[in-house]
């Protein structure tokens, strides 16, 4: 005859019994709970203080442009001899300014232009901002687009005229891959720049 023999479980092996059930029931528990993403987050851009010099050379035109930035020429362009870039070397952006003679031609042409070139960056903004500038004493009106969006390779252009005589267009832009949101602090510290190119900006005429 056979005798079948119970033994009880040991207290180790209970204790780990009651370990498994409890890392089950976590695991269960965990599964429920809501994941929410960090928001995408940029590296803090340090920003200098105002500061500006005054561009007064044998150019028609005349401003003031900020310390921490630099004037360019392009030595290659004999023939636009008054264009420029305002560079700022740290930031990988240039305000690219060209110039115009009227010369008896169309001003209608010159504004159809500016525009056309600016509207160019239309199919990668959200939205396209016109603003109008004027300043009677000086004879500097103008218009400026702001461009929203952050795949815009030109998040601003404008243009500057006397209406007679002169017509300047002025484009910013970004030596890196656009991403507007990363650059936005960049981009508004250098709109106030060109807010103070347009408070200063002043024409030259022959004959003074």
């Amino acid at each position: 005859m056979f005798f079948m023999l119970h033994r009880k479980p040991s207290f180790s092996k209970a204790v780990a019994n009651m370990l498994l059930f409890l890392i089950i029931g976590t695991g269960f528990s965990c599964n429920n709970s809501e994941y929410y993403p960090k928001p995408r987050g940029y590296f803090r851009i340090e920003l200098p203080e105002k500061d500006y010099r005054k561009f007064d050379s044998v150019f028609p035109y005349s401003f003031e442009y900020p310390k921490y930035a630099n004037i360019k020429f392009d030595g290659l362009n004999p023939v636009n001899k008054y264009w420029m870039n305002i560079d700022y070397g740290k930031y990988h952006a240039k305000i690219h300014v060209s110039y115009k003679s009227l010369n008896n031609r169309e001003l209608y042409q010159f504004t159809e232009d500016a525009r056309e070139m600016a509207f160019k960056h239309a199919p990668k903004a959200v939205g396209i901002k016109e603003s109008v500038y004027s300043n009677s004493q000086k004879k500097v009106y103008g218009l400026a687009y702001r461009i929203e969006g952050r795949d815009a390779a030109s998040p601003y252009q404008f243009y500057l005229t006397d209406s007679t005589h002169h017509f300047v267009r002025g484009a910013l832009y970004f030596n890196v891959v656009p991403n507007n949101d990363s650059l936005q602090p960049v981009i508004d510290y250098i709109l106030k720049d060109i807010n103070h190119l347009f408070e200063t900006f002043e024409w030259k005429y022959s004959g003074k």
